[in-house]
């Protein structure tokens, strides 16, 4: 019998790290997971895991500005070319290094990447195969130190470079003959974000210590003059050369300036004409991320606290202030009406949407924040529980692949999760000493399962008709037996010398089978007062069992043989 698998969908968590990116409708939001991304369609709430992944974990996603096409970075510098309508691979390439940050430009036709000290700029691909879809066009010099941050005119025109040497880079995307690059300092502390406004050459510079710095530009973006062509370049200039001698010969002039002095002059110059600072509470509480919205000149800023901010431009209105989480917020993205503003959290696995007007989330979804250790089907297959080492107990819908409720009352790393026969129960057993029984029609712990003496509850099973609960001892070596009803202990078995690591009810018959480290699998028979029916010695240490049909058929035959 051959069995042809392939990739469903992406459980357990919802972001890891990277940036958070809005598609092109802003109903959907593009959420990189380990080496996989996620795209949550926030109408429909529904949850798709693109069926490609890189080999290490995403740090940059850059989205094309028509949505149909996407660049993921690995932390290795590895790049694929993604179809978001065909969800392939279309294109695979190395930068060598790692990136920073990847941006397309608005009008589609270039992208930029930042990596060390450096910004290259590539032709964008087209939407057919090519032989090399990665055209690199120019190479930017400036910072001394790592990049961080790119953001683009609206008219493609230029681009800036945020970096670690508290200075921002402006640079031409082509030959203008009035702004080659431009540098901006006037921060104390690493950039974080740097942001263009509106059909302007203005800009807003945002760095780590909280501080705020708007620029503005003498020059329209209209006023970018083209670079003529290096002969053209060549003879004009020797032309005004030879007609300023001409013109000084004899004589003193005044008011006029030398060719050279006159083009120096007719540069694009930036000057300050404010700088905020933000309100922050302790020395530690650093400004992590920012994302700025051009058209509602919306800024939003978040902090290592787990609190954002909401500020409107250029006069620095705050708008509102909010904690989401004890957390730092490691990434902002706003959508294209300025409606939602996304946050994830990477030391949480948190993903908040969050409608700013109405100040109500739009989608709130956090994963287990540490390994994951158990899970569970239901019987029907609808729904999927997992347990972690965080001590939370999830339970997610396999269809829109979100998770719909959260327990958190074990105090201590969740061990061992199951379902009852019917599937509105479910079972937990933790290194905290206690089996919690959740009902999921009321979405609570309706009944905790304890031992005499504390112990650490390592697996955990159910008969089939969900009256009789087991859980195994990792460190007393002893099998806990209880009564769901009643939630009485009804019996200690004893008989492994090492810790117990599996137990299964038999589907047919009122057997217990229960494997240890101590190299033995023991059957032991509920009717007989719970007496060991038959011990199988085996070659190592039993790590886990699997319910199959084959062994179904074997107990129902009345065998007993592996």
């Amino acid at each position: 019998m051959k069995f042809a698998y392939r990739f469903s969908g992406l459980l357990g968590t919802v972001y890891r790290r990277g940036n958070l990116s809005f598609t092109r409708d802003g109903s959907s939001l593009v959420s990189p997971v380990g080496n996989r991304i996620s795209l949550f369609d926030l109408k429909n709430n529904k949850c798709e895991t693109l069926p490609l992944a890189t080999r290490h974990n995403i740090v940059c996603v850059g989205l094309s500005p028509d949505g149909s096409l996407a660049i993921l970075v690995d932390e290795e510098g590895a790049a694929l070319l993604v179809s978001l309508v065909g969800k392939s691979v279309i294109h695979q390439f190395h930068f060598h290094k790692p990136v920073h940050s990847v941006s397309f430009s608005p009008d589609g036709k270039k992208f930029v990447i930042t990596k060390d000290n450096v910004a290259l700029m590539y032709h964008a691909p087209g939407k057919k195969r090519e032989f090399n879809a990665f055209v690199l066009d120019k190479t930017y010099y400036g910072p001394y130190d790592e990049t961080t941050c790119i953001d683009w005119t609206d008219d493609s025109k230029c681009f800036a470079v945020g970096s670690k040497d508290m200075s921002t880079w402006v640079f031409g995307a082509e030959r203008w003959a009035n702004l080659i690059y431009y540098s901006l300092g006037g921060h104390k502390d690493v950039i974080v974000g740097c942001f263009f406004e509106e059909n302007s050459l203005d800009l807003y510079t945002v760095s780590q210590d909280g501080a705020l710095c708007v620029w503005q530009c003498d020059t329209e973006l209209d006023g970018l003059k083209p670079m003529p062509p290096k002969e053209d370049r060549k003879k004009n200039r020797i032309k005004e050369d030879e007609e300023f001698l001409e013109e000084s010969k004899g004589e003193e002039i005044h008011g006029k300036a030398h060719p050279n002095e006159q083009e120096i002059r007719e540069k694009v110059k930036y000057s300050r004409i404010a700088k905020y600072f933000f309100n922050k509470e302790g020395d530690f509480n650093n400004l992590t991320s920012a994302a700025y919205h051009k058209k509602t000149h919306l800024l939003v800023t978040g902090f290592a606290s787990g609190v954002f901010h909401l500020h409107e431009l250029p006069d620095f209105n705050l708008i509102h202030s909010l904690s989401i989480s004890d957390q730092r917020i490691a990434s902002i993205s706003i959508n294209c009406t300025g409606d939602w503003i996304a946050f994830g959290c990477s030391g949480l696995g948190q993903l908040l949407v969050w409608e700013w007007q109405s100040e109500s989330y739009v989608l709130k979804q956090q994963g287990h924040f540490n390994s994951m250790v158990s899970l569970a089907y239901s019987p029907d297959g609808q729904y999927i529980v997992t347990g972690g080492e965080d001590g939370k107990v999830k339970v997610w819908n396999t269809s829109s692949s979100f998770c719909f409720v959260t327990f958190t009352d074990h105090t201590s790393g969740v061990t061992a999760v199951t379902f009852t026969s019917s599937g509105y129960v479910i079972l937990s057993a933790s290194l905290d000493g206690t089996v919690r029984a959740f009902d999921l029609h009321r979405y609570r712990n309706f009944r905790t399962f304890t031992s005499p003496r504390p112990s650490q509850f390592s697996c955990l099973a159910v008969d089939s008709s969900g009256e009789i609960v087991s859980a195994g001892s990792q460190d007393s070596f002893e099998i806990y037996i209880w009564s769901m009803q009643s939630g009485r202990l009804l019996d200690v078995l004893a008989g492994h010398e090492g810790p117990i690591s599996s137990l299964s009810f038999n589907p047919v018959k009122c057997v217990l089978a229960s494997g240890s480290w101590d190299k033995t699998v023991k059957l032991w028979d509920m009717l007989d007062s719970w007496r060991t029916k038959e011990t199988l010695m085996l070659n190592s240490d039993v790590c886990s069992s699997l319910h199959t049909e084959f062994v179904r058929t074997q107990f129902a035959a009345g065998t007993s043989e592996p």
